[in-house]
């Protein structure tokens, strides 16, 4: 799929520069970069809602009564 874009100079400057470097076309290197950009973006926005889950006593309340289950099932295992 084609896209039609503008940047600014010193961007296009930059990115002939390292493409130039890699020897790769400037719309790989663009497509790499953009892939490692929206992929941080996931895995912060994945932290972060982690994080937000830590900070919910609600949440906190579920999760330790499902490790106290947990624990009880790897005892009762263990017994066996």
């Amino acid at each position: 799929m084609n896209i039609t874009t503008t940047l600014p100079k010193h961007v296009v400057d930059l990115l002939a520069k390292k493409a130039n470097e890699l020897n790769m076309p400037k719309n790989k290197l663009i497509e790499k970069a953009l892939t490692v950009y929206l992929e941080n973006i996931e895995k912060a926005e994945y932290a972060k809602s982690y994080k937000m889950a830590g900070d919910d006593i609600d949440v906190m309340m579920v999760a330790e009564e499902g490790m106290q289950d947990y624990w009880k099932q790897l005892k009762d295992t263990d017994e066996a």
